[in-house]
């Protein structure tokens, strides 16, 4: 990724968040009192972007600091981490064009918003089909993902990418081969619903055998 030089990672307590509110659920179940640690995250919205022109995947490729988190070992995860032996490469991830929805607007509109803003295609929302929504890290939070799938040109190229103000975002496109790759190799780099949305392209949209 061009212009990534991840440096001075330190891990400190972490006080307001305007991303995350941590709270706990007490309850009782059969009886039994019980509690639950949890977070409150936003929605999200993904979408598969499918340029049918060139037969490739238009996805995004950025630096995760979470996955860079526990990709460190746990015995080292104090004060600064050193980069040099732990390098930011693993924390790159292989995304869908994906935002939170924090604004007050459909969630056609956040995600014709963010294919803008990520990839520089721009499409109407109308061409938008809705695959399906779940709930993701039902562990902490439970919020609600819904997925996209849409088609692409190049003439609706129309914008740069790479995201906005300090986001640091590369578009990558992926070709057949290298998507199945991805679905068949026993670690990759990728949130669990690309995994989902691949298999529901190959499945419903390309319609590629694969294991």
């Amino acid at each position: 990724m061009p212009n990534l030089n991840v440096s001075n990672v330190k891990i400190c307590e972490l006080s307001n968040s305007e991303y995350v509110i941590p709270f706990k659920v007490i309850y009782t179940q059969d009886g039994k009192p019980k509690f639950w640690d949890l977070v409150e995250i936003h929605p999200s919205v993904s979408v598969i972007l499918y340029n049918r022109e060139r037969d490739c995947l238009v996805c995004v490729k950025q630096f995760r600091p979470g996955v860079y988190f526990n990709s460190v070992p746990k015995a080292e995860r104090v004060n600064e981490i050193d980069t040099n032996k732990y390098p930011s490469s693993l924390g790159m991830t292989v995304e869908f064009c994906s935002g939170i929805v924090d604004k007050k607007e459909s969630l056609r509109k956040i995600a014709v918003d963010e294919i803008r803003e990520e990839t520089g295609y721009v499409v109407n929302e109308a061409s938008l089909r809705e695959v399906q929504s779940f709930r993701s890290a039902i562990g902490i939070s439970g919020d609600i993902t819904t997925m996209f799938y849409t088609e692409i040109t190049d003439q609706l190229k129309l914008y740069p990418g790479g995201g906005i103000e300090e986001e640091l975002i590369e578009v990558i496109e992926l070709t057949m081969d290298e998507a199945k790759e991805i679905l068949q190799h026993p670690s990759p780099a990728v949130p669990v619903e690309f995994l989902y949305g691949l298999r529901w392209f190959f499945t419903n949209i390309r319609k590629l055998e694969v294991l």
